[in-house]
Protein backbone atom coordinates (compact mmCIF):
# COMPACT_ATOMS: atom_id res chain seq x y z
CA UNK A 1 0.00 0.00 0.00
CA UNK A 2 1.65 3.08 -0.90
CA UNK A 3 -0.09 5.89 1.17
CA UNK A 4 1.72 3.30 4.58
CA UNK A 5 5.10 2.47 3.33
CA UNK A 6 8.23 3.89 1.91
CA UNK A 7 10.46 1.63 -0.43
CA UNK A 8 9.87 -1.45 1.43
CA UNK A 9 12.99 -2.72 0.19
CA UNK A 10 15.50 -0.32 1.89
CA UNK A 11 15.91 -1.69 5.02
CA UNK A 12 14.63 -5.61 4.11
CA UNK A 13 11.03 -4.62 5.29
CA UNK A 14 8.16 -2.41 5.25
CA UNK A 15 9.73 1.12 6.17
CA UNK A 16 6.47 3.01 8.07
CA UNK A 17 6.37 6.87 7.58
CA UNK A 18 4.55 8.60 9.86
CA UNK A 19 3.67 11.56 7.78
CA UNK A 20 1.19 10.02 5.50
CA UNK A 21 -2.22 9.74 7.05
CA UNK A 22 -2.89 6.49 6.90
CA UNK A 23 0.58 4.98 7.97
CA UNK A 24 -0.04 2.38 10.95
CA UNK A 25 3.29 4.04 12.52
CA UNK A 26 1.06 7.18 12.99
CA UNK A 27 -1.31 5.15 14.90
CA UNK A 28 1.16 3.78 17.14
CA UNK A 29 2.26 7.19 17.97
CA UNK A 30 -1.08 8.16 18.66
CA UNK A 31 -0.88 5.39 21.35
CA UNK A 32 1.95 5.82 22.92
CA UNK A 33 2.41 9.64 23.14
CA UNK A 34 -1.30 8.92 25.44
CA UNK A 35 -0.44 10.64 29.24
CA UNK A 36 -1.25 7.56 30.85
CA UNK A 37 0.70 4.90 28.25
CA UNK A 38 3.77 7.41 29.52
CA UNK A 39 3.09 6.96 33.18
CA UNK A 40 1.92 3.29 32.79
CA UNK A 41 5.63 2.31 30.69
CA UNK A 42 7.30 5.01 33.61
CA UNK A 43 5.43 3.32 36.69
CA UNK A 44 6.23 -0.33 35.37
CA UNK A 45 9.90 0.75 33.86
CA UNK A 46 10.50 1.29 37.81
CA UNK A 47 11.07 5.32 37.94
CA UNK A 48 8.00 5.82 40.34
CA UNK A 49 10.45 6.32 43.27
CA UNK A 50 13.33 7.43 41.59
CA UNK A 51 15.79 10.16 40.87
CA UNK A 52 16.50 11.32 37.26
CA UNK A 53 19.99 10.37 37.37
CA UNK A 54 19.01 7.11 39.07
CA UNK A 55 18.62 3.54 36.57
CA UNK A 56 15.19 2.09 37.05
CA UNK A 57 14.78 -1.45 37.56
CA UNK A 58 11.67 -2.50 36.22
CA UNK A 59 8.99 -4.38 38.40
CA UNK A 60 6.01 -6.31 37.97
CA UNK A 61 3.09 -4.53 39.44
CA UNK A 62 -0.70 -5.50 40.39
CA UNK A 63 -3.35 -3.06 39.36
CA UNK A 64 -4.39 -1.78 42.46
CA UNK A 65 -0.55 -0.67 42.45
CA UNK A 66 -0.91 0.82 39.22
CA UNK A 67 -3.88 2.66 40.36
CA UNK A 68 -2.70 3.80 42.99
CA UNK A 69 0.55 5.39 41.79
CA UNK A 70 -1.54 7.10 38.79
CA UNK A 71 -3.25 9.63 40.46
CA UNK A 72 -6.50 10.59 39.11
CA UNK A 73 -6.46 7.65 36.92
CA UNK A 74 -10.28 6.03 36.08
CA UNK A 75 -10.39 2.86 36.04
CA UNK A 76 -11.64 2.51 32.70
CA UNK A 77 -8.87 4.27 31.54
CA UNK A 78 -6.28 2.50 33.32
CA UNK A 79 -8.14 -0.80 31.90
CA UNK A 80 -7.99 0.13 28.43
CA UNK A 81 -4.15 1.26 28.97
CA UNK A 82 -3.50 -1.96 30.17
CA UNK A 83 -4.89 -3.58 27.15
CA UNK A 84 -3.80 -1.74 24.59
CA UNK A 85 -0.82 -2.14 25.66
CA UNK A 86 -1.10 -5.80 26.35
CA UNK A 87 -2.40 -5.84 22.84
CA UNK A 88 0.94 -4.33 21.25
CA UNK A 89 3.27 -6.60 22.56
CA UNK A 90 4.45 -3.86 25.40
CA UNK A 91 3.05 -5.90 28.21
CA UNK A 92 2.37 -9.07 29.78
CA UNK A 93 -0.70 -9.61 31.97
CA UNK A 94 -0.17 -12.66 34.26
CA UNK A 95 -3.08 -13.89 35.95
CA UNK A 96 -1.94 -16.06 38.93
CA UNK A 97 -4.56 -18.43 40.75
CA UNK A 98 -4.87 -17.18 44.07
CA UNK A 99 -7.98 -16.58 46.10
CA UNK A 100 -8.52 -13.78 45.22
CA UNK A 101 -7.05 -14.41 41.66
CA UNK A 102 -3.47 -12.00 41.50
CA UNK A 103 -3.11 -10.26 38.44
CA UNK A 104 0.48 -8.61 37.70
CA UNK A 105 1.47 -6.56 34.34
CA UNK A 106 5.30 -6.67 33.46
CA UNK A 107 7.20 -4.82 30.65
CA UNK A 108 8.13 -7.09 27.93
CA UNK A 109 11.73 -6.37 25.67
CA UNK A 110 9.64 -4.55 23.73
CA UNK A 111 7.74 -2.40 26.37
CA UNK A 112 11.42 -2.09 27.88
CA UNK A 113 12.96 -0.24 24.91
CA UNK A 114 9.73 2.31 24.86
CA UNK A 115 10.04 2.85 28.81
CA UNK A 116 13.99 4.22 27.85
CA UNK A 117 12.52 6.93 25.53
CA UNK A 118 9.32 7.82 27.18
CA UNK A 119 11.41 8.17 30.65
CA UNK A 120 13.34 10.83 28.91
CA UNK A 121 9.70 12.66 27.97
CA UNK A 122 8.70 12.64 31.54
CA UNK A 123 12.27 13.50 32.89
CA UNK A 124 12.52 16.90 30.43
CA UNK A 125 8.90 17.67 31.09
CA UNK A 126 8.83 17.59 35.15
CA UNK A 127 12.53 19.00 34.83
CA UNK A 128 10.81 21.98 32.20
CA UNK A 129 7.70 22.20 34.18
CA UNK A 130 8.53 26.08 35.77
CA UNK A 131 9.83 27.29 32.00
CA UNK A 132 7.09 26.32 30.49
CA UNK A 133 4.70 27.83 33.04
CA UNK A 134 6.84 31.25 33.14
CA UNK A 135 6.33 31.20 29.45
CA UNK A 136 2.50 30.58 29.24
CA UNK A 137 1.93 33.03 31.71
CA UNK A 138 4.27 35.61 29.66
CA UNK A 139 1.97 34.76 26.34
CA UNK A 140 -1.12 35.51 28.36
CA UNK A 141 -0.30 38.95 29.74
CA UNK A 142 0.69 39.65 25.84
CA UNK A 143 -2.92 38.26 24.15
Amino acid sequence: MTTTRTDPNASGGAAYNAFLAMCPSRLLLERISNKWVVLVLCALGGDADKAPDVPAAPTAMRYSELARLLSGVSQKMLTQTLRSLERDGLLTRTVTPTVPVTVTYELTDLGLSLHRVVRRLREWAQSHMDDVLAHREEYDART
